[in-house]
């Protein structure tokens, strides 16, 4: 007897809910660290992001008369990835702002959750950058210097890799520790949430192209220095959480590879020739953009179908 049934035959027992609940979780180590580093104004921040999220997507919800998607967990994650990218000087309204324009614009406005065009959290960072440049840059808390690792290691100056790796500089509240981002990213890779490709590709060639435009530049190969660029600012906490995003990164292998490079290009340009020292937030969304046109250049052949028969169909259609 066989069982006959439509596609897919293939299925996965993962769901929305449980993806986006391991992301919270492995998020809880970066945040966690932020909150001991820079007290409870970080606390404040984290919550208000995260409760505007969820506040604003039910609420657009139910004034549209949609079905209510808060408890899949996707606007809890957005919360805490714009809480991760706040510096722990940000006032409340900023979070609130910030979450508005990600959940509101970028979100519900396209569709909802699998419509987005980019990340809704990174959106919503980049829209408080462009607002308000002065607060976000702001990095001073309780005798900790203003200035990022990134922007004192532009300026010729070398920071002990212990202290970026354990987190004590200044910075935004989820990207100063780089030992509680591995953590959560290692969670993430043994729970299969997200494939080594994107962030190990991401990383990688973010560094290579750094080491190649120094050489053009004449300064040298500095080892140091290629690992203070890998360790400090938002390299690790953007290749593994935000560059992976399901719905705003390529499904094909060749397309993920190829997004990879990308985003591993612009953020060496932006790092290295760019107005200010960081440039992961930027070029993840410019990354965004160009997916649709990565996985359509990048899809696979039906299978059993030849070029030139895939070609002539094609032919047709735009004859058509």
């Amino acid at each position: 007897m066989y069982n006959v049934s439509i596609s897919p035959h293939v299925r996965d027992k993962s769901s929305t809910q449980k993806i986006m609940r391991d992301v919270a979780i492995a998020l809880v180590p970066t945040l966690g660290f932020g909150v001991y580093r820079f007290g409870l104004n970080a606390l404040m921040l984290i919550l208000v992001s995260v409760a505007s999220c969820v506040v604003f997507e039910a609420g657009y919800e139910y004034l549209a008369k949609k079905p209510i998607t808060v408890f899949d967990f996707s606007a809890v994650v957005t919360g805490m990835i714009i809480a991760v990218n706040l510096p722990p000087t940000a006032t409340w309204w900023m979070a609130v702002l910030g979450s508005a324009f990600a959940i509101i614009v970028t979100k519900m406005f396209f569709g909802g959750l699998g419509q987005n065009f980019m990340n809704p959290a990174l959106a919503g960072r980049c829209f408080l950058m462009i607002s308000f440049t002065q607060r976000m840059t702001n990095f001073a808390v309780d005798g900790l210097s203003g200035a990022t690792p990134l922007a004192a290691i532009r300026n010729g100056e070398t920071f002990d890799l212990l202290t970026l790796a354990i987190g004590n500089h200044g910075g935004c509240i989820g990207e100063i520790s780089s030992l509680a981002i591995l953590v959560g990213a290692a969670y993430l890779l043994i729970k299969k949430v997200i494939s080594p490709r994107i962030p190990f590709i991401y990383i990688i060639s973010t560094v290579v192209i750094i080491a190649v435009i120094r050489l053009i530049q004449g300064e040298g190969f500095d080892f140091t220095y290629l690992l203070m660029q890998t360790l400090s600012g938002g390299l690790l906490v953007g290749a593994f959480f935000m560059a992976t995003d399901y719905v705003t990164s390529p499904i094909t292998a060749r397309g993920q590879v190829i997004y990879a490079l990308v985003l591993g290009l612009l953020t060496a340009l932006f790092r290295t020739l760019g107005s200010t020292a960081e440039g992961v937030s930027y070029s993840i969304i410019i990354g965004n953009v160009l997916v649709p046109l990565i996985e359509k250049v990048t899809v696979p052949l039906p299978f059993g179908i030849e070029k030139k028969v895939l070609k002539k169909i094609k032919e047709g259609k735009n004859n058509g």
